[in-house]
């Protein structure tokens, strides 16, 4: 993996590399390119490390005040997740753009054409061609490149704002339902209604200290706001359950969540350890993810089970395959049994394709008498709920939250 190591390890190695950068140097050199950036995003993914220990770290060195920018960022990604879980609908609404998309945008037409041409690099478009290329080869992007990116690919290129979603979501390391689709959504004028995101070719060079600048070539006035995509009121998030020590259980971990020893649980209580590995494609089931995300994630699964082994949780085991298939493998292990009954106790996934895969399989184990708990971090059980409305409302409660970190 070009630059990424798989690991939890590798993520608190970059973590403490970051650290000193983490104040000042990043509120100051955060948008250029490549400016002073962490790179954790791909940790913090799949939960190789939390937002909340990443916290803890940075306000161990800094105050909030001097790391007040890189904190606003790494809650971003709580804000995004916290919002699209409560209004759950705007992710298969995105799946259904995309399979009516995929129907109207064959390779064959001129516009799959078009298409096609973006996402192989071929615009003619030097920086667009050129992070095509970066984001395909690495799997990682500059967050300020992300918006460029996002705006040209929309505005100047007039392609559907969901297949560069899903451009970006099958070839990121970092590629997370909610945080990349809320975007592109507020790029294209959807997410804040009336604000549109505009790339200019001024800041392009001017944060890519004269690397690019497409004077003349970027569009100046967007296409119209789509108008059939309202933003749903927010519904009440249901409440995560807790676990009662002295329970025995066994541990389902999916992709979402690879750090267990922060959930909360007495470790003489886990009777086992089972990494889930999806077979679902991040987008729209048709199109997969790129071999890079793919060996990634499988890679992060891997080290997280040498991870726990090492250790010493028992029956630390890896099953993959299709939700049929994974019920069948689940119904063989050696489930912890109490009252005739045996337990599971996971980390629910966000709303995304994890989620949609993972809940087939617990249906199937309730039916079959297995009870299931699915457990939220406090991270999100304390901040999910402030987003409500927009990140600024939402920001106002970070101070609060990290003072209690602190």
């Amino acid at each position: 993996m070009r630059g990424f190591s798989p690991a939890r390890e590798a993520g608190l190695r970059r973590l403490e590399e970051f650290l000193p950068h983490a104040g000042r140097d990043y509120a100051e050199r955060r948008n250029h390119v490549p400016g002073t950036v962490s790179a954790l995003s791909p940790y913090v993914r799949h939960r190789l490390l939390t937002e909340e220990e990443i916290a803890r770290a940075v306000l161990q060195r800094h105050s909030f005040e001097a790391a007040e920018k890189f904190l606003q960022e790494v809650c971003w990604r709580t804000y995004w997740k916290g919002w699209l879980e409560m209004r759950p609908e705007i992710w298969p609404n995105y799946l259904r753009d995309l399979q009516t998309l995929g129907k109207e945008w064959k390779v064959d037409s001129e516009s799959g054409k078009r298409l096609q041409a973006a996402e192989q690099g071929e615009t003619g478009l030097e920086c667009m061609d050129a992070w095509v290329q970066e984001l395909t080869e690495t799997g990682y992007l500059h967050n300020h490149v992300r918006m460029w990116f996002a705006s040209i690919w929309i505005h100047t290129l007039r392609l559907p704002w969901q297949l560069g979603a899903d451009f970006f979501l099958r070839h990121l390391l970092d590629g997370d339902p909610a945080s990349n689709t809320l975007s592109w959504r507020w790029v294209c004028g959807l997410q804040t209604p009336g604000k549109v995101y505009l790339a200019s070719a001024e800041n392009i060079e001017r944060f890519t200290e004269g690397r690019h600048a497409p004077y003349g070539l970027l569009a100046t006035e967007p296409p119209p706001i789509p108008t059939d995509h309202p933003i749903p009121k927010p519904r009440p998030l249901s409440p995560g359950e807790t676990h009662r020590p002295g329970g025995k259980t066994l541990l389902l971990l999916t992709e979402e969540d690879l750090s267990p020893e922060g959930w909360g649980l007495p470790s003489e209580d886990v009777e086992g350890v089972i990494l889930i590995e999806s077979a679902c494609s991040v987008s729209d089931g048709t199109k997969p993810v790129s071999d890079l995300v793919k060996t990634f994630r499988s890679q992060a699964l891997k080290s997280t089970r040498e991870r726990m082994e090492a250790a010493g949780f028992p029956s630390v085991g890896l099953v993959s395959g299709t939700g049929e298939e994974l019920k069948k493998r689940l119904r063989e292990l050696p489930l912890p049994r109490h009252g005739g009954q045996g337990t599971i106790t996971m980390m629910r996934p966000p709303v995304g394709a994890t989620r949609s895969f993972v809940d087939q399989i617990v249906t199937g184990m309730k039916e079959e008498g297995i009870a299931v708990r699915s457990l939220r971090r406090q991270w999100d059980e304390t901040l999910w709920p402030h987003a409500t409305h927009g990140f600024f409302r939402f920001k106002e409660q970070i101070p609060s939250v990290l003072s209690r970190l602190a």
